[in-house]
């Protein structure tokens, strides 16, 4: 076993440290060929970039990584299918799913239409009465609006029945998902989907949104070869939805590698010139005046999207993306804004129940590796933050559901650690009729399952899971290098974001502070505390560390003030008070040995 960092074998949250990189010979390479700082060189190869690869994964270029269209199943013939339905003014519907991903990809088809002189119905189901993904009733009504052509947005590989219903209505589907589908396909003209068994595409880590995009450059290249467009109706750029790319992309926590750090990379410069009158709106009234980076889109922009589709109408959340009235878009930003602060009062109480729940659960049986609440009354539009909750609280999967009234099913989603496939766990117990319905992706997914089966979903997901769990579960933190609180300036912040954007699959670089002391800690907002960090030389840094009241690391931060402790975390700008400085976003903390 590699030495502890720091020589911390247990931290304030139960965890060891560990070197992200145990090996330095690859970073020196690196370093030394691409002409980059050392600091630079080591977190690239921490990250598994090859000495061939760091030019390209610092400079992501869509050209570089984008692929033929041909190179998914069912993309081509999809793609023809649409522009003649185009061509041919038939009435296109769309149902998307509630979520950003789903919501964005709706967005992007819309604004594509718009923009050739088309349009859509679209139909976002509604979280409560409907639930995921297409509906008999939903297939019904768009069909009642004259849809001849309907499209599945993140959503209807596992949708059978309703896209069966579709086709006795006399309507064409075609699918465009990536959430892991049975070797059995729904009925429909086209299912493209990277996650499909019989895909080759090796494009399985994008998200709907970034599957959607290839489908419009696809239609848009076959309406170009069928001379549909002219000066009158000239060709759109479709650049301009790259931000919505980028914003999925990171609130479906997707990996950040091959061509989703493109996707990314070029949608926060996108965004960054704030022409979309919904995404500037929100982006004000969430108070984000720095340029627009993965954190803004994953904590800020993202939540409150979702807010619309969690408690309350998620058509709110489509209008204001696609909208090109300002004053409507300030309108839609405010309601979103008082959902979200309605959204986050439910959660807290949510999450304080399903926290009990799995303490009492666990107090009985500590090795469960996988977590399973249930209980009447919890809103469903908050159970999947619930369970990331419980995930991150607990290190190991949480599934959090909600029992309908008369107590027979329970509906719900669960968050899953890197290593653990949630999405095939899931398939596998529909096909084995453990649950009622169910789908999903490798981090995430949903489920619906009659309440006398919890018990035997618990063993299922035991029996299936635990050795993947004991191994992935591990209490331990990767710590890519040391600094001070002298060394942590915005040139090494600025330096460090060469290697961005971060998130699942790229993680941002997480540094140790050895032996500072807290200077000053306060609590700031409901969860989280706020702190000052001082250096042996004096020099100071800010800190917060989020969600950390109550935790064993938030009473060592608040009462520690004789002894200095370790302190690790991410670096980012505080950029709050109108200057930027130097910031730490605190992950762990550890007394010094």
């Amino acid at each position: 076993m590699t030495r502890a960092f720091l020589n911390v074998e247990r931290s304030a949250s139960g965890k060891r440290w560990e070197p992200r990189l145990t090996d330095t010979r690859l970073a020196e390479a690196i370093a030394q060929r691409h002409d980059l700082p050392d600091i630079l060189g080591r977190v690239l190869a921490a990250r598994g970039v090859g000495l061939d690869d760091a030019e390209g994964f610092l400079n992501p270029t869509l050209r570089g990584l984008m692929p033929q269209p041909a190179a998914f199943r069912d993309m081509e013939q999809g793609a023809e299918r649409f522009a003649q339905a185009v061509v041919g003014a038939e009435k296109i519907g769309v149902i998307g799913d509630y979520d950003v991903d789903g919501v964005s990809s709706s967005a992007m088809l819309q604004l594509f239409l718009r923009s050739l002189g088309r349009d859509c119905a679209v139909h976002i189901p509604d979280r409560l009465t409907e639930g995921y993904g297409p509906s008999q009733q939903a297939v019904a009504a768009l069909k009642d609006q004259g849809t001849e052509l309907l499209v599945t947005l993140d959503c209807g590989v596992m949708a059978h029945d309703p896209l069966a219903r579709a086709a006795e209505l006399g309507m064409t589907t075609i699918i465009v998902d990536h959430h892991q589908a049975s070797a059995a396909l729904p009925q429909a003209f086209a299912v493209i989907n990277p996650n499909r068994q019989d895909d080759v595409s090796g494009q399985g880590h994008l998200c709907a949104a970034g599957v959607t995009m290839i489908f419009i450059a696809a239609v848009n290249r076959r309406l170009r070869q069928l001379g549909y467009y002219r000066e009158a109706r000239p060709e759109p750029n479709m650049l301009q939805w790259l931000e919505l790319v980028a914003l999925a992309t990171v609130c479906d926590v997707v990996p950040l590698k091959g061509l989703n750090r493109a996707y990314v990379t070029q949608g926060l410069k996108i965004m960054a010139r704030r022409e979309n009158p919904g995404l500037s709106a929100l982006a004000d009234i969430a108070r984000l005046k720095r340029k627009p980076d993965p954190y803004a889109l994953g904590f800020l922009l993202g939540p409150r999207l979702n807010a619309a589709g969690r408690v309350g109408n998620a058509g709110l959340a489509l209008e204001l993306l696609t909208t090109r009235d300002r004053g409507r878009a300030s309108q839609l930003a405010q309601e979103l804004e008082k959902l979200n602060r309605e959204r986050q009062a439910i959660e807290l109480a949510v999450v304080d129940q399903a926290a009990a729940q799995a303490e009492a659960m666990l107090g009985q049986e500590r090795l469960a590796p996988v977590l399973v609440v249930a209980r009447k009354g919890w809103h469903p539009g908050v159970v999947g933050l619930a369970a990331a909750r419980l995930k991150e609280r607990f290190n190991r999967p949480a599934f959090v559901l909600a029992e309908d009234r008369d107590g027979r099913l329970a509906a719900g989603s669960g968050r899953s650690i890197a290593g653990v496939d949630l999405g095939a766990t899931v398939r596998a117990a529909l096909e084995q009729g453990i649950i009622v319905k169910g789908g999903g992706h490798g981090m995430a997914a949903g489920l619906t399952l009659e309440v006398a089966r919890l018990g035997d979903f618990r063993a299922f997901l035991t029996e299936r899971l635990a050795e993947d769990v004991a191994r992935c579960a591990s209490p331990a933190l990767a710590i890519d290098a040391a600094v001070s609180a002298g060394g942590a300036s915005l040139d090494l912040i600025e330096l460090l974001e060469q290697a961005g954007p971060f998130g699942s699959g790229n993680p941002a670089p997480v540094f140790a502070f050895p032996a500072h002391r807290v200077v000053y800690a306060d609590a700031a907002g409901t969860d989280h505390i706020r702190l000052t960090l001082a250096a042996d030389d004096g020099k100071r840094i800010k800190a917060i560390a989020f969600r950390a009241m109550g935790t064993e690391l938030g009473e060592l931060l608040l009462s520690e003030r004789r002894f200095p402790l370790h302190v690790a975390g991410r670096l980012t700008v505080d950029d709050w008070s109108g200057s930027r400085v130097p910031s730490l976003q605190i992950e762990d903390a550890a007394r010094v040995a």
